[in-house]
């Protein structure tokens, strides 16, 4: 039970792998309670970047409102302490107006470093960073995948072989330390605890979550996708840059290259997805402050909606 005398900013936070309804979820929520919402998701914050990532709709975003979201070109970086700086201040902003913030998002590294503080890591070394870029046009990334499985497993299992930036930054730091990203993540204690938050974890059956993620990525191309994706290269951003890494937007990129045909494009997407969903459970799961509901019993948003009732102390009426 908070102690009376704990004045941080309470917040909730809806956690969840790809698919799981947070967006839905967080809406609602925010509606019926006064809030507003930040996107903890690490793709929508780039402009032209809608479909792919799933964004709320211009519609939902008018009805509530919403932060973090196209607040980068494609060709800008962003990263967990950029995210925790920016949060922060929308925090601080909807605290003001009295609303209540909800946080919802799958990126699982943003929300500790939200919640719980960010470690200090290593800075860049911009010869070793470009060697490494080299070696993943040159060899593939799979190559560079391998490498940070020798020297780094535990990093390798969360980072998964598709994500071009991370992998690159975990051998960056090793190579220029010798010492793996995953130490110096596990001997910062995250100390700082600047929010008093109700973090709220939605899940489902394996075999439901594919096909939810199956739903998504046919209804993405149907809603036109690929023309997103030429639009975006057109504009000049290259198929190397960060955003453009994302699953689904590398995978479409190569449609458009040539590289495969457009239904192989689709089951690596729907593979790809399903891999990242199972990281995001295994990351989320070893937090033991998130309360759990199943998306797939009836009356579970009632008990959500119930539960974080109790945590803003208001008297819901359902």
């Amino acid at each position: 039970m908070r102690d009376e005398t704990d004045l941080r900013p309470k917040i909730i936070v809806i956690v969840g792998p790809t698919a799981s309804g947070k967006s839905r979820v967080a809406l609602g929520l925010a509606e019926r309670f006064h809030g507003e919402v930040i996107s903890a998701d690490s793709m929508q914050v780039y402009r032209y970047m809608d479909i792919g990532t799933a964004k709320p709709s211009r519609e939902d975003q008018e009805r509530i409102r919403h932060h973090l979201i196209d607040i980068r070109d494609p060709d800008e970086g962003f990263d967990a302490a950029q995210f925790r700086e920016e949060a922060s201040k929308a925090i601080r902003e909807i605290v003001d107006k009295g609303n209540l913030p909800f946080v919802a998002g799958g990126a699982g590294l943003y929300i500790k470093a939200l919640t719980e503080g960010i470690f200090d890591a290593p800075g860049a070394d911009k010869d070793i960073r470009e060697k490494l870029r080299k070696e993943a046009e040159e060899a593939g990334l799979s190559s560079l995948y391998n490498k940070l499985r020798d020297v780094d497993p535990d990093a390798a299992e969360r980072i998964g072989p598709a994500n071009t930036h991370r992998i690159i930054r975990a051998l960056e730091i090793y190579y220029m330390t010798g010492h793996p990203i995953s130490l110096y993540q596990k001997e910062h204690a995250f100390p700082e605890r600047p929010y008093y938050a109700f973090k709220i974890g939605l899940y489902t059956e394996r075999e439901t979550l594919y096909k939810n993620i199956d739903y998504r990525v046919d209804s993405m191309i149907r809603a036109g996708f690929i023309d997103e994706v030429k639009r975006i290269l057109e504009m000049g951003y290259g198929p190397d840059l960060k955003g453009m890494q994302a699953i689904g937007y590398c995978h479409i990129c190569r449609y458009i290259s040539g590289e495969y045909n457009l239904e192989d494009s689709i089951n690596m997407i729907k593979r790809d997805t399903r891999h990242y969903a199972k990281r995001q459970m295994t990351w989320f799961r070893r937090d033991n402050e998130i309360t759990w509901f199943d998306v797939g019993k009836e009356g579970y948003i009632g008990n959500i909606f119930s539960e974080v009732g109790r945590f803003a102390g208001q008297t819901l009426h359902l």
